[in-house]
């Protein structure tokens, strides 16, 4: 299939997209002025770009709670701000911004439909999309491309994307921070600049069209947790109307919470590593390390936890990754209940939920190859005492068995373990809907890679092929696949229900055993090939701890 560049198509509606403006927003820090998106032929949505929603988190405020920006009086928002300062950006491949780093990053970016008719803007009340990166709390920014707005702006939704703090600059927990802090809390704050920007775009979207009252926030990875916490965390009560999860929500014993993003840390433990922190930095007071050039602190930015050493988790490095040392910590302010005991005690607001994983992550892959008897070492350590009812079920007795075994029970055990946490969050008398996905689609180019983590996104999104891989053919299936998998996102954003459009029905979960099968295949399917997996799978993570 055949598609004109960005360009030709830009220059082919040249005159309509020249006689379009993007109304002049007015805020009470001042005027802002945005442009039309280059994507969709140039003439589909406005954007407003680098937008400030807090002070700079630098000096003094580093490791605080920022207050809201300065009087600015004109914003020319044409332009990305700075990426968060990281070691690592996705910058190379996918940003669209400067390709600058900087610790004065907390901007936001606004994509609102192509209005014609602006004015009375406050009456059009669209549904918005806050979107929150996901990288390991280490790495990631608002600019990527995989997230530009275009696509669903064509919906008549409109998408906000956010710069917050990252690694060190984040997550530092320390006993100076928790006492000078008037909460008795340290080291949520890229969580507090998330929950900052989303007070600002309640109380601004108004102006750019949108529904304050109609934001759901979403996110994938570790934007996914954190699309999570405007759940879990009391300071964002009220802010949020529903909430997609995408790589997503798990129960607080499969062992897949414990790992990469998902994770938390308790205040002590935080506290702890932060001590340890201003040792290896060679200060001896968060006054000293305020002063430490960005630099220097970004050479720490990629430590790891430890949580499976010692562990027969330690064995899966390909499935149990330590998760990042910079994460969200139980601080009795920003969160005061565990994971578990806010699905326990029902601590949580009361949202529709969109959550689920992709076939080809969490452990499996199309390549993925087990021995019989690797298969039997690792698996065997894994389940002790449970090895022969998990071998009875999942059988290696050779490699292509024992491989095939591998790939189902990492699949089985991600929509088993979203299922439960579905379960386990109405338990607590919740009376909205938790919709769960299995996504199974990939281009042609990706078949080694399969359905990978992150890869429903370009459908998601609604803009392949320009904000995607360059190496990518997409044809005439992945147009289909992108214009239902748009269409039930666009739908939950609007109304907390995917469904409409005339599309396959999607069931919200509930006692029976199934889940919405996304890409290959499209309407409600089962958590496994066999019921017995999932009494099984139950058993096996009831004897885990809560992460």
């Amino acid at each position: 299939m055949k598609f004109l560049s960005t360009l030709a198509g830009a220059a082919a509606c040249g005159s309509l997209a020249s006689a379009l403006k993007p109304p002049v927003i007015d805020t009470h820090y001042g005027t802002i002025n945005g442009g039309l998106s280059p994507f969709a032929g140039g003439d589909k949505a406005f954007v407003y770009k680098g937008i400030p929603y807090a002070q700079p988190p630098m000096g003094a405020n580093r490791w605080t709670k920022v207050s809201g920006p300065s009087y600015w009086g004109e914003l020319n928002a044409t332009e990305f701000g700075p990426q968060c300062a990281q070691s690592i950006s996705d910058a190379g491949i996918f940003s669209s911004g400067k390709n600058t780093t900087s610790e004065d990053c907390l901007t936001l970016n606004i994509w609102t439909p192509a209005y014609k008719n602006q004015t009375n803007m406050s009456s059009k009340k669209l549904p918005v999309l806050f979107w929150i990166f996901g990288g390991r709390f280490t790495g990631g920014s608002g600019d990527v491309k995989t997230y530009d707005g275009t696509g669903l702006a064509q919906k008549d939704i409109i998408v906000v994307t956010i710069n917050y703090r990252l690694g060190p600059f984040g997550y530092l927990a320390h006993p100076e921070l928790t006492v000078e802090s008037g909460h008795n809390s340290s080291g949520n704050y890229g969580i507090l600049d998330q929950q900052a920007a989303l007070h600002w775009v309640n109380e601004n979207i108004a102006k750019f069209g949108g529904n304050p009252d109609q934001i759901t926030v979403g996110g994938q990875s570790a934007g996914s947790a954190s699309a999570l916490d405007a759940m879990w965390s009391p300071l964002a009560a009220g802010l949020a109307a529903g909430i997609i999860a995408e790589s997503g929500a798990r129960g607080p014993h499969d062992p897949m919470t414990g790992t990469v993003a998902t994770s938390y840390r308790t205040k002590k433990a935080a506290e702890a590593q932060g001590v340890n922190f201003l040792k290896t930095m060679g200060v001896s007071s968060i006054a000293e390390l305020r002063n430490a050039s960005m630099e220097s602190l970004l050479e720490y930015d990629m430590l790891s936890d430890t949580i499976w050493e010692g562990t027969p988790f330690q064995n899966f490095t390909d499935a149990f990754m330590e998760p990042p040392m910079w994460r969200p910590n139980i601080d009795g302010y920003v969160f005061p209940d565990t994971y578990s005991e806010a699905l326990r005690n029902n601590s949580h607001a009361d949202l529709p939920i969109l959550t689920g994983n992709n076939e080809d992550e969490s452990g499996a892959t199309p390549t993925l190859t087990y021995s019989a008897s690797k298969y039997h070492d690792l698996f065997s350590n894994l389940f002790g005492d449970l090895s022969e009812e998990f071998f009875s079920l999942y059988p290696g007795k050779n490699t292509t068995q024992a491989s095939e075994s591998g790939k189902e029970f990492w699949r089985d055990l991600s929509r088993v373990g979203t299922w439960r946490w579905a379960l386990d969050w109405a338990a607590g008398g919740a009376k909205e809907s938790v919709y769960t996905y299995y996504f199974n689609h990939w281009p042609a180019e990706q078949r080694s890679s399969g359905a990978y983590h992150g890869s429903e996104l370009w459908y998601t999104f609604n803009n392949i092929p320009y904000s995607s891989y360059s190496n990518v053919t997409w044809n005439e299936e992945d147009y289909a696949v992108e214009k239902k998998m748009a269409n039930y996102w666009a739908n939950f954003i609007r109304t907390g229900n995917p469904n409409g459009n005339g599309q396959a029905q999607w069931k919200a979960s509930k006692k029976n055993p199934q889940t919405m099968w996304l890409g290959d295949q499209w309407g409600m399917g089962p958590l496994t090939m066999n019921n017995k997996r999932i009494e099984f799978l139950h058993k096996w993570t009831s004897t885990l701890p809560a992460w």
